[in-house]
């Protein structure tokens, strides 16, 4: 069976969760960067973004995550979550959240 983590920092995480288990496929939270570890694919959530970077800094994730998505795993990010994995964000202020492709 597949295994979809769901980065669960903040945000519409169980929601996502919730369909998953709706259709069958089990669906886990990820936190912290060991628990990308045998995850088929990933959800990056809807949520405010700028929050989810602070606290993706703050458990290390990024370094995980960008290894992740460069390992050619699906990801899907949904609202938030897309600007969360985008390359580059236009109008972005000076200094302004990381993003997953910086």
């Amino acid at each position: 069976m597949a295994v979809v983590g769901v980065l669960a920092l903040q945000g519409s995480y169980n929601e996502h969760i919730s369909a998953l288990r709706r259709i069958g496929v089990k669906g886990v939270e990820v936190r912290k960067p060991e628990q990308l570890q045998g995850l088929n694919s990933l959800i990056i959530p809807g949520g405010e973004s700028t929050t989810m970077a602070k606290l993706a800094n703050y458990h290390n994730l990024f370094p995980a995550l960008r290894e992740f998505v460069g390992a050619g795993k699906p990801v899907w990010g949904t609202c938030a979550g897309l600007i969360f994995l985008a390359n580059k964000a236009i109008g972005q202020k000076s200094g302004g959240q990381e993003l997953m492709g910086d």
